[in-house]
């Protein structure tokens, strides 16, 4: 549940230290500009009410105004950059501070996005800088199965045509770092995302939403090894920012202005994220009570419509039959009833 706020204005800045910045929404989602923190442990729930779905717990943060009913964004992207101090978003709709920096997912959102349109095609894409990249489909998967998913294959994409080391002011960065590449291999990803978005522009046009949650942290070990302070560090803020902005105006137009577009920049995590790598679409859909798991049936989107339809059936019919019931007990035989009429002519005429 969201609650209306007054409207502060602030200048549009980019994202400074830890912070969460909205790079594109469409109008019927209304982020307010103002300095209101936002805590990392309250993002799936952003994104969820973003989406039109339902959080289990009241978010009374002013930053997000309630918006029409009927109006939902066809997608969300949301973009994790870690290691960051500053990011040159000056394009950007609205930006807030994030405390309390913990590490979150996207997994309950992907999840909803999956049981309520498991029918349809939905993008649920999430990638993760771990030992093994994490990738969470739909029906969608044949279009993304050729998508670089480890480092040795990105390092092949970067060799191809269409690589973005032929487009990018490379500057310091270099083609044979083992933590050039890494951040590369990055900008390379979110390059061939929109590509293939461009290619099969229906995904964008269905009615089930997407989701992608894209983690990157390419600057970290930027950081890490040359320093913050370095040339090869500022070289890639500067490239990494203008990549994000044009990434997030051209996924905002592919989904015909109907896209959120969101970064979180932190400096680290006060905590690890542990997780298990698996896609949804190994995950068995058991609706048989009898189970161990003592899990529900799958929820059916017709429900809601069946319960109505029975409700006021029932209702309309005992309204029914209270008036018949009444109407009988009130009912006078001799003039009423055609039986009894003519019954008493018949018995005068004798």
């Amino acid at each position: 549940v969201l609650h209306k706020f007054p409207l502060l204005l602030f200048p549009p800045t980019g994202a400074r230290g830890d912070s969460l910045t909205i790079l594109q929404a469409p109008d019927f989602v209304s982020f307010q500009k103002g300095d209101w923190p936002i805590s990392g442990e309250m993002i799936p729930d952003l994104v969820a009410l973003t989406m039109g779905f339902s959080v289990k717990e009241d978010m009374s943060w002013p930053g997000l105004q309630a918006g029409p009913l009927f109006s939902r964004p066809r997608a969300n992207i949301l973009l994790v950059v870690r290691g960051v101090d500053s990011l040159n978003l000056s394009k950007s709709v609205a930006s807030y501070p994030l405390e309390n920096p913990v590490p979150f997912t996207l997994d309950s959102v992907a999840e909803t996005v999956h049981s309520l349109f498991n029918e349809d095609t939905p993008v649920v894409l999430q990638l993760a800088p771990s030992e093994e990249r994490l990738y969470m489909l739909g029906k969608a998967n044949a279009v993304f199965e050729d998508l670089p998913v480890t480092l040795q294959q990105i390092r092949a994409r970067l060799s191809q045509d269409g690589s973005v080391l032929t487009s990018l002011p490379l500057n310091s960065l270099s083609r044979n770092a083992e933590a050039d590449l890494l951040f590369l291999s990055e900008v390379q990803v979110l390059h061939d995302i929109t590509a293939l978005l461009k290619k099969h522009k229906h995904l964008a046009k269905d009615h089930s939403p997407d989701i992608y949650s894209l983690e990157l942290s390419g600057l970290e070990e930027l950081s890490r090894l040359y320093g913050p302070d370095s040339a090869q560090y500022r070289d890639a803020a500067a490239i990494l920012a203008t990549v994000l902005q044009k990434f997030g105006e051209d996924v905002y137009g592919l989904y015909g202005k109907s896209a959120v577009v969101e970064v979180v920049t932190v400096r680290t995590f006060e905590a690890p994220l542990t997780r298990k790598s698996r896609s949804i679409l190994e995950s068995r859909q058991i609706s048989n009570p009898g189970s161990p798991y003592n899990l529900a049936y799958k929820y059916n989107f017709e429900y809601a419509v069946i319960f109505n339809i029975v409700l006021w059936l029932l209702i309309a019919l005992a309204l029914a039959v209270i008036a018949i019931a009444y109407n009988l007990w009130n009912m006078d035989p001799g003039y009423d009833s055609i039986i009894y009429r003519m019954t008493n002519q018949k018995i005068r005429m004798d």
